[in-house]
């Protein structure tokens, strides 16, 4: 029977986190952090989703460490009058360096996937999410109805199978079933080249009402379409919404830690 422990929760109004292990695997290797800076310019959401890679030693503490010091940076970024895109990146470069610095006396230096995102609304109407990411965890804007901004991803997997579909190679489907899919060909660790300059920040505005969804691919690999998502993200009020991604997952097999943020977008007035 699955106890308590094998999952965690967090309610912080304007974002609800989830983290469960799934049930195939021993530990939680995933990660997810959020906090909300309230300022001039209004309240900015900031969330960060890591997936240790399974390959790598102490993964569970690569994805922990990059999460919790991405939101920090990236908060501290947005204090300091710096733009979202400036944030993002500050952010995905501090948890770069911080899980360069996990010890490792032999074995595979600790690696994770990392996706982050800042949600700001603003007095035109819409808000802004400005996102940034390495390896395969993922951003999603989920509209509620048609009056809002159609559902889309909104990041690009750094995956073996995302470079076979950029290179015309296979279709996505295709891809997918090959067994190289999630082999990631980017990630933060000690063995990664990643390189500030290969930053990847992406910059849309939406008009809900819809949700913003982080996740790793516990539960993409159960349901990836954007607008399938949005059928399940936007049904229920935020809490039980995340909650019902994540059953979703776990009804389909669970066969990887799955991790959800969801942050609810409301028209404006």
């Amino acid at each position: 029977m699955r106890r308590p422990p094998d999952r965690g929760e967090a309610d912080l109004g304007a974002v609800q986190l989830i983290t469960d292990r799934g049930l195939a695997h021993a530990r939680n290797e995933d990660a997810v952090a959020a906090a909300v800076l309230e300022d001039a310019a209004g309240p900015a959401i900031v969330i960060a989703v890591c997936d240790g890679v399974s390959t790598s030693e102490n993964p569970q503490v690569a994805s922990n460490v990059a999460a919790r010091t991405g939101v920090a940076a990236c908060l501290a970024a947005l204090a300091a009058d710096r733009t979202a895109s400036e944030a993002v990146g500050t952010g995905l470069e501090a948890a770069s360096q911080a899980v360069r610095a996990v010890g490792v006396a032999d074995g595979h230096a600790p690696s994770c996937t990392y996706v982050s995102a800042v949600l700001r609304s603003n007095d035109t109407g819409e808000s802004e999410i400005t996102v940034v990411n390495i390896g395969d965890s993922r951003a999603y804007w989920l509209a509620a109805d048609k009056s809002a901004t159609p559902s889309r991803r909104l990041t690009v997997d750094d995956s073996w199978a995302q470079a076979l579909v950029d290179a015309g190679a296979m279709t996505e489907e295709a891809a997918m079933r090959d067994p190289r899919a999630h082999a990631l060909i980017r990630w933060l660790g000690a063995d990664s080249d990643h390189r500030a300059a290969d930053t990847r920040v992406t910059s849309v505005r939406v008009r809900g009402p819809g949700v913003l969804l982080l996740c790793s691919d516990g539960l993409w690999n159960y349901l990836s379409a954007a607008d399938d998502l949005a059928a399940l993200a936007t049904a229920a009020e935020p809490r039980s919404a995340a909650r019902d991604l994540v059953e979703y997952a776990l009804r389909g097999g669970g066969s990887d830690n799955i991790t959800v943020a969801l942050a609810p977008v409301m028209p404006q007035q």
